[in-house]
Order: structure tokens, then sequence, then C-alpha cells
């Protein structure tokens, strides 16, 4: 499992592509978005400035890129490939395939994280202490490891040619409807009411309650966990699904 997920990591580093979308956009789209505003105002509800909301929202934006539309594409082509079909030959377990799968994706997403940290307070001047740093790395780090349970469950739910606009279907979804790319607070309620119960809203909930240095909400813990457990369940399912197929 462990010459897999080196694997996995290897052929996400040589895919300049996927490192653009994953590393490079969500920092570019932070600027834009956060381009204009200044250090001062609020947004309402959340108690913090625009830049600093939304360099959360970009770190999840841009770790939810790396980990599911890498993950669904790729395995999808290697189901028409047979390169999975070798691996059924191997010793591997389908557990070990869906975790070496979630975990080579979510290492991938750490530089996308770091990167639009680094820009938000170089550029925008975006301040917090040591430990909020490190503890905001590490959640939202952590929390990838959802949606790259759900890009394995992708992979093998759809063919080649479908999984591609599933995929962008479900990634933009979750990110327009989780408030990654603008505050939930602009929706109306009965809209609001919905986006609280989506893993994304949960996912950026975790980060925003870092920097206003609070506990962050059990609600929001509990959605993350039933969402990975849900996805990795649906992954591992839907592989053997596959296996007995082949």
């Amino acid at each position: 499992m462990n010459s897999l997920i080196r694997l996995e990591l290897t052929r996400a580093l040589r895919n300049r592509k996927f490192l653009f979308f994953s590393v490079i956009y969500p920092s570019g789209l932070f600027l834009l978005i956060a381009g204009n505003a200044d250090s001062h105002t609020r947004i309402d509800g959340t108690g913090l400035t625009l830049p600093t909301y939304m360099m959360v929202s970009m770190a999840s934006f841009g770790a939810l890129t790396a980990v599911l539309m890498g993950n669904s594409e790729r395995i999808a082509k290697e189901r028409e490939n047979g390169w999975v079909r070798q691996l059924r030959l191997t010793t591997l377990p389908g557990r070990g395939y869906v975790f070496a799968k979630t975990a080579g994706a979510a290492v991938v997403s750490l530089p996308s994280i770091v990167i639009v940290f680094v820009v938000a307070a170089a550029v925008k001047d975006v301040r917090l202490d040591a430990w909020q740093w490190l503890a905001l790395s590490g959640a939202i780090w952590a929390g990838s490891l959802v949606f790259a349970a759900l890009g394995v469950a992708l992979g093998y739910l759809a063919s080649g040619d479908a999984v591609r606009p599933i995929t962008m279907i479900t990634y933009f979804g979750l990110s327009m409807l989780g408030g990654l790319w603008m505050p939930t607070t602009t929706f109306p309620q009965w809209l609001q009411d919905i986006a609280e119960w989506l893993p994304t809203h949960a996912y950026a909930s975790l980060g925003r309650a870092i920097e206003q240095s609070q506990a962050p909400h059990t609600r929001d813990i509990a959605v993350l966990a039933v969402s990975f457990a849900v996805f990795a369940g649906g992954a591992a399912w839907l592989y053997r699904k596959d296996t007995l197929k082949a």
C-alpha cells in the first residue's frame, strides 16, 4: 500500500495541469475576490474581514480541488485502461486501495493550503497567531480526507466519459452552496438552512472557528464525520461491486 501511495504522489506531481488548478488557481481566485477589500470591514455574523474570511474559503477550495478532481477522473481512467484489474491480482484489499487513493490525494492538497496562506499574509496582510496558522493547516488538511473519499467514490460511480461532468457538478455545487466562493450570509434564509448541513460548509467553518479563537461547532464535526463515513463506505462498496463485474 505504501508503494501505491508513493506512485500516486509521483503521478500527481508530474501533472502540470493538475498542479495549476489545485495549487495556483485557488491563490489567484483569492486575490481576485479579496483584491480590493480593506482590512477593517467585517463580514456580518462572523467578525472576520473579507481577506481573512476568504483565505480559509480558498484554502479549503484548493484542497477540495486537489483531492476531488484529481481522484475521480484518474480512477475512472484506471478502470478503463485495466490498471485497477491488475491491482486486484495483488494482495491489496479494497479498503487498502481506497485508503491509498485518499491518503495520496490528501498529501498533494497540502501545498495548495500553504500557498493560499502565504499569499494572504504577504499580499493582504492577514495576521494570525502562530498556533492559529498551525491549527488552520492541520484542520483544513485533515478535512480534505472527506472529499478525497468522495473523489474515490465518484471514480467508481461513473465511467470515464461520464465522470467529468458528474464531478464538475458535484465540485461546483458543493463549493458554491457551501459558501467557499461567497459568504452564506448573502444567501436567502432557506438556502442558508440547507448550506449549514453541507460538508463544504462544515469544512470551512472549522477554519473560521480557529480564526475566531473559538472551539469548532459540534454539528460541523458531526457533519464531516458522517460525510467521511458515507463517502469512504460508498467508495469501498463500489470498489467491491466493480470487482464482481470484472
